[in-house]
């Protein structure tokens, strides 16, 4: 058995901040079921979205979040998000991080769905994920232990507290446990997801004992590019931003009378537009020929393009819409404490309330910095509490049951629980879940194979997903129940936010 102060969970951006704010005060453990370099961060094309212009102002990122996200959002999160986000960003930079800059030295500003201006910073155009995640692992070098190719198979409950985690090789305690595992976009066929991206840390998490909400709030980019009926690699929303439309094989704009933004609508309407285009037997395409320097300005999705032998050059890039950002997870406080003692989560895998029904594109790169540095903050000014391990109370791993592939699990989510939903659907799809004894595989000790054990907690989070949209029997951003439409309530909800927004800033939150 080993001990650690704080043991991390997932090697993203929200993991490595998290870290990084640590480090010099103590020690600290970075567990990884790959490698160190796969997550979606590293994989991430967008920017990072921040008030930060001279002509912008925190109240109107307020506002585009909360209208993204149909006014789910936990308004506090959001205005931490918002307001601390200026200064965790101006910090990153003091410390030598560079973000892409126009040729008089000036930060260069891009625009994405559902925000009204540019704000939204990158670097390397479109390798932002990468460029922070190389900068942070440079940072962290030497400072912090990074355990590769071990996956955490099990959280360590005693006495009601998280104790720290069963790797598959040996045990380790420490006072402070992180999930900070990312998403769930592999349960489905199409994803921009990393491979390791299957909820296991939020089953481990509710498996553990810890609360899960909002489940139902997955988020479809409407832009992965598609080969030979595979998706095979994100177009970012920047280049929508640069002007790039969506057409289909027929020469109709998919976006025309479909939304006031049109293709730079809210994602959940993108990808509901682009569906039903493809379920009527069309063709999607992204056309980027009035983008100039393309290959100079989008580089990872020039390759990207180039890699699978889709030409680019004829100003028509092939998308279909994937799995991409799952807004609920485990529930966190606004320090990143989970509803069990000594259990901690930051990042998509967590659920703050900041991203309502629908994330507004860029913030999640900004959710990482802000409750990542609050999560280490807190932590540094907790009096540590040191907690024997006892033995534990987990059933011993007896399970009969013939498991589903991968292939299934996501055919059935893809299907019945995806950007359209209804009644019967996702009652079919629950049922075909609980087939496979989910009670059982919540309370028993974890699958020592390690594709078995993948299998079950994605199981597990399948079900979750399942059963709270069923349980939400209304319409709400990511979340679309054909049988209950809410879209109309659009221009309503935008008069109430402004409403809301004008509040505040008589409150005096500047």
């Amino acid at each position: 058995m080993r001990e650690a102060d704080v043991i991390i969970v997932g090697s993203g951006l929200a993991a490595l901040m998290v870290a990084y704010h640590l480090c010099e005060y103590k020690n600290v453990i970075i567990f990884t079921k790959s490698n160190k370099e796969t997550s979606n961060s590293w994989l991430a094309q967008g920017g990072v979205a921040a008030a930060i212009h001279p002509n912008d102002h925190w109240l109107s990122h307020y506002e585009d979040t909360i209208i993204a996200g149909c006014e789910h959002n936990n308004d506090e999160a959001v205005r931490i998000l918002v307001q601390e986000g200026r200064e965790a960003i101006q910090h990153f930079m003091n410390i030598g991080f560079l973000f892409d800059v126009d040729e008089r030295g000036q930060l260069l500003f891009g625009q994405e769905g559902a925000h009204r201006m540019k704000r939204i910073l990158h670097a390397g155009g479109d390798a932002t994920g990468k460029n922070m995640v190389s900068f942070l692992f440079e940072k962290l070098s030497g400072r912090v232990t990074f355990i590769e190719n071990d996956p955490v198979i099990d959280l360590l409950v005693s006495d009601g507290h998280c104790v720290g985690v069963q790797t598959k090789h040996r045990t380790y305690t420490a006072n402070a446990t992180v999930i900070a595992t990312g998403g769930i976009g592999q349960l489905y066929t199409f994803t921009s997801n990393a491979e390791t991206a299957t909820g296991d840390g939020i089953a481990m998490a509710y498996r553990a004992g810890a609360a899960v909400t909002d489940m139902e709030f997955v988020q479809f980019h409407p832009t992965m590019l598609y080969v030979n009926g595979k998706a095979v690699g994100l177009i970012s929303e920047a280049v929508r931003g640069e002007g790039a439309i969506l057409v289909t094989d027929d020469g109709r704009q998919v976006m025309d009378g479909v939304h006031p933004q049109k293709d730079l609508a809210p994602r959940d309407v993108v990808s509901r537009a682009i569906d039903h285009e493809i379920k009527n037997g069309h063709r999607v395409f992204l056309n980027i020929s009035m983008i100039p320097h393309f290959p100079s300005r989008f580089p990872t999705i020039t390759s990207l393009c180039e890699r699978y032998h889709v030409d680019w050059r004829s100003g028509l890039i092939p998308v279909v819409p994937g799995a991409h950002f799952l807004m609920g997870g485990i529930v966190v406080n606004m320090d990143g404490e989970t509803t069990l003692p000594g259990l901690y989560a930051v990042g998509e895998a967590a659920c703050t309330g900041v991203h309502g029904a629908n994330r507004l594109a860029s913030n999640s790169l900004l959710e990482a910095f802000v409750f990542s540095r609050r999560l280490a903050f807190h932590l540094l000014q907790k009096a540590e509490q040191h907690r024997k391990l006892k033995k534990s109370e987990r059933k011993e791993n007896h399970l009969c049951i013939v498991l589903p592939t991968r292939d299934e699990i996501q055919h059935v989510m893809t299907q019945y629980v995806g950007i359209v939903r209804d009644y019967d659907k996702l009652f079919q799809a629950k049922r075909w879940f609980e087939q496979y004894s989910i009670h059982e595989l919540v309370t028993v000790a974890p699958e020592e194979d390690d594709e078995k054990r993948t299998i079950i907690y994605m199981l597990i989070v399948g079900w979750l997903i399942t059963t709270s949209a069923l349980q939400r029997k209304e319409s709400r951003g990511a979340h679309y129940r054909s049988d209950e439409p809410f879209e109309k309530m659009y221009w309503e909800k935008r008069r109430i936010i402004r409403t809301k927004a004008e509040h505040f800033t008589k409150e005096g939150f500047r």
